[in-house]
């Protein structure tokens, strides 16, 4: 049953005095932001055009439906969705597989983000790419001692002040060389041109709908909301009623940027040789639309590699804690984490090829974390009265049976060859 106790029922909390419980879903909206968005939607718009829009555009609507989800099971219930199935599933070694796929999904994650901060600083400073990964790694222990040290509240400023970044600096582009609207406007028909086309589509939803962000929004809103005064807080109904209001200006913000990458690369990169790789993408825009926007974007994705692998470290912490029962120091994590990064960038693997196929591993964990999530929310005996409506649980396993189709279609083109 939920844990009601967790806020003391309260009418008429007034709309300004509750601006201050915003938040936890703008930080796990960074993870819609991540290195690997920038890749699979730069190669999408680059090779397709717009042919591939609406999968952005669906995607995002899909991750509304989710993250909410994700942030009501942790407000309702005052647990993480780890620590929820982490006493559901009683067969110890059904936990530790479902454990192993989930940290091989934050590993993924983990991987695609430090391989950004690493490009990123190689064409703002020309760091190599090892010392790079190093760095941005460097300083994800640095906020992560933050969240740890200073609490919920300062970590999401500095969350959210990133955020800014990566929108200026993805979006800025656009304004100087806007897409062609009837261009965008056929792209909302939904259709691939090929196998690879399809590839890109599971990169792209892998990298919208996000399984580590899921798993992070609950214990964000666990962490955020049982650290508050209880005093100070209004209704369980007015708090899911604000969080509401939170995923969807965390969702707004995602999906623009994550369009904005898609249509600046379908209208500036098409036909360009070289722009199948992040550097190849930011010298082209160098070439194209001047060097002030090109070190925007390269700035952008920066400040998108450091925020998400801050948010990607604390949900694999949390994915450990909850479903093993271990509490491993997020530093000492953090440190641990980074090898698999940092051996790629050591032998010199492709990192925008990483970056892309990093987000196919993405698209695979989703059912993993999604159907759990739906599943919970809409029994009572998890939320209570709270539970989801009818429609919100037909949405949610209609968005759960077209993720886990396309990634069958996807398998079987893999084995295939096609």
């Amino acid at each position: 049953m939920p844990k009601n106790l967790l806020v003391a029922p309260r009418v008429g909390h007034p709309w300004w005095r509750s601006a201050w419980l915003l938040g936890p879903a703008l930080v796990a909206g960074v993870a819609y932001l991540d290195p690997g968005n920038v890749a699979s939607n730069m190669t999408a718009g680059a090779h397709y055009g717009y042919l591939l829009v609406w999968v952005v555009v669906a995607g995002n609507v899909m991750a509304w439906l989710i993250q909410y989800l994700s942030a009501k099971l942790g407000i309702v219930t005052g647990q993480s969705l780890p620590e929820v199935l982490g006493t559901r599933i009683r067969n110890r070694w059904a936990r530790r597989a479902y454990w192993l796929q989930a940290e091989l999904v934050a590993m993924a994650t983990d991987i695609a983000e430090v391989l950004g901060g690493a490009v990123a600083l190689n064409l703002l400073f020309g760091i190599p790419l090892l010392l790079g990964g190093a760095i941005t790694g460097a300083v994800s222990i640095v906020l992560l001692a933050m969240q740890t040290r200073r609490g919920p509240r300062h970590f999401e400023f500095v969350i959210i002040g990133l955020m800014a970044i990566i929108v200026i600096g993805f979006i800025a582009g656009l304004f100087v060389a806007p897409p062609d609207p009837g261009g965008v406007l056929g792209g909302m028909l939904p259709r691939f041109a090929d196998s690879d086309s399809v590839l890109l589509a599971a990169s792209i939803l892998g990298a919208t709908v996000m399984p580590h962000a899921i798993y992070a929004h609950s214990a964000l809103t666990r962490d955020r909301f049982g650290s508050e005064e209880e005093s100070r807080l209004p209704s369980i109904r007015t708090l899911l009623s604000i969080t509401r209001w939170d995923v969807t200006v965390a969702m707004v913000i995602a999906g623009s940027v994550n369009l904005a990458i898609l249509l600046l690369a379908a209208a500036n990169l098409a036909g360009v040789e070289g722009t199948d790789s992040l550097e190849g993408a930011h010298a082209a825009i160098t070439a194209s639309l001047g060097p002030i926007i090109g070190t925007l974007f390269a700035v952008g994705l920066l400040a998108s590699g450091l925020a998400s692998t801050s948010v990607g470290a604390y949900a694999g912490a949390e994915i450990m804690h909850g479903l093993l029962t271990i509490r491993v120091p997020v530093l000492a994590r953090r440190l641990v984490t980074l090898i698999p990064a940092l051996i790629i960038l050591g032998v010199g693997f492709d990192p925008t090829l990483a970056l892309v196929l990093s987000q196919v591993v993405l698209s695979f964990g989703i059912p993993f974390a999604l159907v759990p999530l739906v599943t919970l929310t809409a029994q009572r005996r998890t939320l209570g009265e709270y539970t989801n409506r009818r429609l919100t649980t037909a949405l949610g396993v209609v968005f759960a049976a077209l993720l886990i189709t396309l990634n069958a279609v996807l398998l079987w083109l893999v084995a295939t060859g096609a």
